[in-house]
């Protein structure tokens, strides 16, 4: 199953996709978790078949089931957005934790989001400033940025804004471009000294 595996994964790097969509279909046969991902993958992007939203959304359940955290995290961006399936922000909240429980760093920063608008959850800026942390902290670009307008904001922290700046400063480095928008503009004004 190993070599099919890697067989599988070197056509989508060749972007041989219908070879992709045939290995990843026997292996789904077999059961292997991470072939609903890819199959889920392939049609959602419509990659050597027709896009369908709904199909991908049932392919990465399937594997989100067997524990797949790319999976999970992708389940939840699907119910977040209501794309293939019905738009359900609590089920999203719980697919971005089961994520975020085996180490996927968007999972943080996407769950944070949520209870920071409270949406699915109940709004908890406290939540949010310790899920978006965990993600500043790993480098992840919008978790710095949304961790520094709750520094800016006094959200779920104590309001400091030499913090905000700095974790505003991190995204706008990785290319965030809110980020670099603020930063342009309170150089322009003369707030800041790059």
């Amino acid at each position: 199953m190993q070599a099919q595996l890697q067989e599988a994964y070197q056509a989508l790097l060749d972007q041989d996709y219908t070879k992709a969509l045939t290995h990843y279909t026997a292996l789904s046969e077999a059961n292997e978790p991470t072939s609903f991902y890819y199959l889920g993958y392939l049609h959602f992007r419509g990659l050597g078949v027709e896009r369908d939203s709904k199909k991908a959304h049932e392919y990465y359940m399937q594997s989100a089931m067997r524990e797949v955290p790319l999976a999970q995290f992708e389940v939840a961006m699907t119910l977040e957005n209501g794309d293939g399936c019905t738009q359900n922000y609590s089920e999203a909240a719980f697919w971005y934790e089961e994520a975020a429980k085996r180490g996927n760093i968007e999972a943080y920063n996407n769950l944070g989001a949520l209870y920071r608008e409270g949406l699915g959850v109940e709004q908890d800026y406290r939540k949010a400033f310790i899920l978006f942390k965990k993600a500043a902290d790993a480098g992840n670009p919008q978790a710095q940025f949304n961790l520094g307008a709750l520094y800016d904001m006094g959200l779920g922290c104590d309001e400091d804004k030499e913090k905000a700046l700095e974790y505003c400063r991190k995204a706008a480095f990785q290319g965030h471009q809110k980020a670099k928008d603020i930063m342009h503009r309170m150089q322009q004004d003369g707030q800041i000294v790059f």
